[in-house]
């Protein structure tokens, strides 16, 4: 059985401040759910949460909260409707499904655990929590696999001395409150503020400013709001992430547009390679917007098509 994950929380949930400016009376509302938390007040912290996000039902930090304090109150499977849907909302936010393995782990679903954590890493390559989480996940796994080799051979010496390790290993696992023990994540911290509006272009030669440039209009376009030339810098044979198809990844990307507020895109580190008539492209993204601020690592496949630079394929991380 695994470990309480409410002294974690607790921790975390201080922590817990999605990017993004909001108003001070609805910043007012998570501070005062913190507080109630902290005095073991979980049903009025809730109830602040609600408040907050009644308001501003798009905000991804109070969502965040909410999600907390569901764990918190032993509501498990809340809580992991509130991250997967923070999932759905933005998929480019890598802490959500952490938190989501560590409630799948909880419930002993080790498969949908590590799947959870593999894209957590795929989205945040340097995310050291979740390089934790799954190390953890991988010695529950093992544990399991030495456990059956036992029940079909007890005779077995070398696979109970395994397990053995495998128990000495998992005593600090995911969900255990102790120290240098997994926990659940709080969200990115907003980058340093006051950035210019214009995305740099690359240095380079002729063919690497012109990728560049495209790599620009398209950061611009998705500011803008403006989905027609958004969509416009991708090809025909895009091939949507995570086997999505391209209506489901098109309704993803045009939600946050649809919202009230300003919308900014901004790119950093462009790097461009080429090889075989294609061009892949490295940058740091930074997305902004009323409900989070969040930067991850970026790569797009461009082809050449009709004299133009397009997208044929786009990855986090």
């Amino acid at each position: 059985m695994l470990p309480s994950l409410l002294p974690a929380i607790r921790s975390l949930l201080v922590a817990c401040a999605l990017a993004g400016a909001v108003p001070a009376a609805l910043a007012d509302n998570l501070a005062e759910a913190q507080r109630l938390l902290k005095q073991g007040q979980q049903a009025a912290a809730l109830d602040k949460v609600e408040e907050h996000l009644a308001s501003n039902p798009g905000d991804a930090r109070g969502r965040f909260s909410k999600g907390l304090i569901l764990v918190e109150m032993g509501r498990p499977a809340d809580a992991m409707t509130v991250f997967s849907k923070l999932i759905e909302d933005y998929p480019e936010l890598p802490e959500p499904y952490n938190n989501l393995a560590v409630l799948y782990a909880q419930q002993k679903q080790y498969d949908k655990a590590r799947t959870a954590l593999e894209m957590a890493i795929r989205i945040q390559p340097n995310y050291a929590t979740a390089y934790e989480n799954l190390g953890d996940i991988h010695a529950r796994l093992a544990g399991q696999a030495y456990e059956k080799a036992l029940q079909i051979d007890p005779a077995k010496k070398a696979a109970r001395l395994k397990l053995s390790r495998m128990r000495e290993v998992g005593s600090g696992s995911l969900g255990d409150a102790g120290p240098g023990a997994s926990r659940l994540s709080a969200a990115p911290d907003s980058p340093a503020a006051g950035k210019a509006d214009r995305v740099p272009v690359a240095a380079g030669n002729a063919d690497e400013q012109e990728v560049a440039r495209t790599i620009e209009t398209w950061a611009r376009a998705w500011s803008r709001k403006d989905a027609k030339a958004y969509f416009a810098h991708y090809a025909a044979d895009f091939r949507a992430p995570r086997g999505m198809t391209r209506k489901a990844w098109e309704e993803g990307r045009l939600r946050p547009m649809r919202k009230p507020g300003r919308l900014q895109v901004e790119v950093e580190d462009i790097r461009v390679a080429f090889a075989d008539g294609k061009a892949t492209v490295r940058f740091r993204q930074t997305f902004s917007s009323p409900a989070l601020t969040s930067t991850v690592a970026k790569t797009l496949l461009l082809v050449r098509s009709g004299g133009r630079w397009l997208i044929q394929e786009e990855r986090v991380g």
